[in-house]
């Protein structure tokens, strides 16, 4: 049977990475296409175990253009786009075949979740969201020099989605040498797309950067910048903005100023992730009962992007609010909520041994 989609990897000097992604796809039956920008490693030979389908594209640091290119050279109009860090762990092919069974006027994007694995605040964490991976090359294309995204060709028409039960795993950013790196190399190129002209989400990425690198109060600036601009607060990207600014400012020890977060409340209090931030932030102002409202809100909710704000995060906070307040049996029954979280169950030895 002739495929009717292509996953296009673009990729440099990913020897240590490629072949767990290969192994995850190969099975598929569809073809692999594979654009090198410049690996001076073993990737192109570990690649070609896998596919006759390598091509070559010289890096001209935009990474729309490198997809672009890799999408043109695929058999198929339908696209799936895979980076050599991440893997599928789970996939629905007949909900692939039936998204692609239109072709014309077909602006739909297929959406998966993505989880990754990232290194912050001094320990390894993790978050899931999703992302836009799956389209029509003959009616959406790459657009952005950095962090990319999947639109319409036609500025006359809008992009609309459909969700797919695919998940996979990405840990490119897990060795926190890697990702200040890669940071610093996102941060210079966002500046340059900036001066092209204001987008928020190229200032929520640049935050995100800035975050990584630990200069927050460059995050801070480069978040408020951003949501000072038309956003959608429906939108996930600016949700995890509007969070991202909290901590930012929590980091700066702008307490009084985060607590202004009050304002946005009702417009964002729909989250496990945003309850969790207002709880640390009544947290900082010294606002106890107004904190374990709030992490209890945030325990209510069956999932959430950072993982633990909506269990043993939350838990913990409220046991170390009530053991500040000398409520050592009210603590100790949140600790004991936290599982295996290891600052729980420090403190719970402490507590209970002295």
């Amino acid at each position: 049977m002739d495929a009717y989609i292509s996953i296009c990897i673009i990729g440099k000097n990913e020897e240590k990475c490629i072949t767990r992604c290969m192994e995850a796809i190969k099975d598929f039956g569809f073809p692999i296409i594979y654009t090198d920008t410049g690996s001076t490693d073993r990737t192109l030979e570990i690649v070609a175990r896998y596919t006759d389908n390598i091509y070559h594209f010289e890096w001209c640091h935009d990474f729309s253009k490198a997809r672009n290119f890799c999408a043109m050279q695929a058999p198929t109009d339908w696209i799936w786009v895979i980076d050599c860090d991440e893997y599928i762990k789970d996939s629905n092919l007949h909900e692939l075949a039936d998204l692609c069974k239109f072709d014309e006027n077909n602006n739909t994007i297929g959406t998966i979740v993505q989880r990754d694995i990232f290194y912050q605040r001094g320990q390894h964490a993790f978050s899931a969201t999703r992302l836009g991976r799956i389209y029509h090359r003959g009616f959406c294309h790459y657009e952005g020099i950095i962090h990319e995204q999947i639109v319409p060709i036609s500025k006359e028409t809008k992009a609309t989605y459909r969700d797919l039960s695919f998940s996979q795993n990405h840990d490119g950013y897990s060795d926190p040498n890697v990702l200040a790196m890669k940071s610093k190399r996102n941060a210079d190129l966002l500046h340059i797309a900036l001066r092209e002209g204001e987008d928020p989400y190229l200032y929520y990425q640049l935050g995100r950067c800035y975050t990584v690198l630990d200069q927050p109060a460059d995050a801070a600036d480069a978040y408020g910048r951003g949501l000072a601009l038309d956003v959608d607060p429906d939108l996930f990207y600016v949700k995890s903005m509007v969070e991202s600014y909290g901590y930012s400012l929590l980091d700066l020890k702008e307490y009084e100023t985060a607590l202004s977060f009050e304002n946005i409340y009702d417009t964002f209090a729909n989250t496990a992730d945003f309850l969790f931030l207002m709880g640390l932030i009544y947290m900082n102002n010294a606002l106890f009962d107004k904190a374990i409202q709030e992490f209890k809100k945030a325990t209510a909710y069956a999932s959430s992007t950072v993982e633990g704000v909506n269990s043993f995060l939350a838990y913990y906070n409220i046991g170390v609010i009530y053991e500040c307040l000398g409520q050592t049996k009210e603590a100790l029954s949140y600790y004991r909520k936290c599982g295996d979280y290891t600052p729980a169950r420090e403190r719970s030895e402490v507590l209970t041994h002295g």
